[in-house]
């Protein structure tokens, strides 16, 4: 049986300029004159003014036009003349039901594109060399296919074999795909077609001289090579390990030297092989340059900031388009379906260029008021860069300080770059948790973590200092962390455990 009821609810809805500011505040000032050249060339209202610096009467730079949603009395009149005369047909314009799939803010990435020999084509070129009957080639092209990368065979043989002969009709053996891989293991660069790490490493200490039977290392053409072959055979396990005392009692080895010099041998070889190559199929990558969003200053005693310019855009509505819906409104009588149309297209594009103009405003005022409330609280820091002067700061912190909720806090300190005397920083560089020392004072954890990088690369290698020996450094140093923690903050150093820092 069905009820009706009465429900009261409360939504919060964010409006078309709230999700613009929150979008816009997220993109560093690399990415922000492109998005502003992408919605310039999708909305023809928009227009950058050509004058970078509006001075004033006093040679300032004088504010920039206020294009805020506050209309003025002739704009509201036009605004409720055009609200009236759209509203008076009931067509809806066509281009309102249009679905479009992208949008103007939707981040498109262009696919790279580069000159030159890829990887797949220099092992398909290989390929040509090898004295291969029509079946073999034919396997070798469908090995190649299916590697990956980084050089690596992911899948196995009998797979592959299983594949060749559903999509040929023709039985192919498991030996007969094995035989043609070991010819494509022979290929250059040394490693590829390899199915795991071990396997990579291997083919190219082959490749180097070793042998695959069991060789007495003494007698073996080179000695260094031919043991660290055995490791990996051998003793890969304890070899990721570095547990080097059991490799040496397994190998029978008597010289810690024999061990250093094969552990130096392996680890200068490429576990990727396929990686030295960017030509066409392969994935480009470019080296990106930080463009700072801030920069600080310092002098003559006083601190100060500025926004770099590519974050103070100057916008504007054009005025040949609000000249235009003027004249149609006039003449609104007379208009047919498609004039009004145009007139129904040019107020949306005007709407949005104001949310978008307004935005960017916003966006602007928001950065400069974050940054102000760093720079007043890590002032000591900006003076001279010492570390140590860095206080414990957390989003929070900043939002109390600038009456803006944290989430904003967060979307402004992402991917943001200052620019101090001491070199260029993340804004998040300056976040950090609060550690209490056995005296009370309360310092950054920044201050803790730089002890324990001092500790580790003063360490002995042979020896490295376990967690629970950092934790009795700390503690010896008036900071009483637990051992987990000391675990927490050398991961986010991206310090490796002490067995996996151990050397010979």
């Amino acid at each position: 049986m069905l009820n009706q009821s009465l429900q009261q609810k409360m939504q919060q809805k964010l409006s078309p300029l709230q999700i613009q500011i929150m979008k816009l505040l997220e993109v560093p000032t690399a990415q922000l004159e492109q998005r502003i050249k992408e919605e310039v060339e999708v909305n023809p209202v928009l227009e950058v003014d050509p004058e970078e610096i509006r001075c004033g009467e006093d040679g300032e730079p004088a504010e920039p036009v206020d294009n805020s949603d506050t209309p003025s009395e002739e704009e509201r009149e036009m605004n409720a003349t055009m609200e009236e005369y759209l509203g008076s047909d009931d067509e809806m314009p066509s281009y309102k039901t249009q679905a479009n799939n992208y949008s103007s803010d939707d981040e498109r990435e262009d696919i790279p594109f580069s000159d030159g020999t890829s990887f797949y084509e220099h092992l398909d070129e290989q390929v040509g060399l090898q004295n291969l009957t029509p079946e073999q080639l034919e396997i070798a092209k469908y090995i190649i296919g299916n590697i990956d990368e980084d050089g690596y065979l992911r899948r196995k043989v009998d797979e592959i074999a299983d594949d060749i002969s559903f999509a040929t009709n023709n039985d192919v053996e498991t030996k007969d795909v094995a035989d043609v891989l070991a010819v494509v293991q022979q290929f250059d660069p040394p490693g590829v077609g390899a199915q795991d790490l071990r396997e990579c490493l291997m083919l190219q200490l082959l490749l180097k001289g070793a042998s695959k039977e069991e060789t007495d290392v003494e007698t073996s053409p080179d000695p260094v090579i031919q043991l660290a072959y055995n490791v990996l055979d051998i003793c890969f396990e304890e070899f990721s390990k570095k547990h080097y005392d059991k490799i040496m009692k397994r190998l029978h080895i008597d010289d810690e030297d024999d061990l250093r010099d094969a552990v130096d041998e392996i680890v200068h070889l490429n576990p990727k092989p396929g990686s030295g190559y960017s030509g066409a199929g392969a994935v480009v990558k470019t080296a990106q340059h930080i463009i700072p969003d801030f920069m600080i200053d310092y002098e003559d005693g006083v601190l100060s900031f500025r926004l770099n310019s590519r974050n103070d855009p100057q916008l504007k509505i054009s005025a040949t388009y609000t000249e235009m819906l003027e004249e149609y409104s006039k003449n609104r009588d007379n208009q047919t379906r498609e004039q009004k149309e145009a007139v129904a297209f040019v107020k949306q594009k005007l709407d949005s260029a104001k949310w978008f103009i307004d935005a960017i405003k916003q966006r602007r005022n928001t950065l400069q008021t974050v940054m102000g409330a760093i720079m007043d609280y890590q002032g000591d820091y900006f003076i001279d860069g010492d570390e140590s002067k860095l206080k414990p700061m957390i989003l929070k912190d900043i939002a109390e300080k600038t009456g803006l909720d944290a989430s904003t806090i967060s979307r402004v300190s992402n991917s943001k770059y200052v620019q101090t005397p001491f070199g260029i920083y993340p804004l998040k560089y300056f976040f950090s948790e609060k550690v209490q020392s056995t005296d009370g004072d309360e310092v950054s954890s920044r201050e803790v973590k730089k002890i324990l990088e001092e500790s580790i690369s003063a360490e002995d290698k042979k020896n490295p200092l376990t967690d629970d020996k950092l934790a009795e450094i700390l503690a010896a140093k008036s900071f009483n962390i637990a051992r987990r923690t000391v675990a927490k903050y050398r991961e986010q150093l991206g310090i490796p455990v002490a067995r996996l820092r151990k050397e010979l």
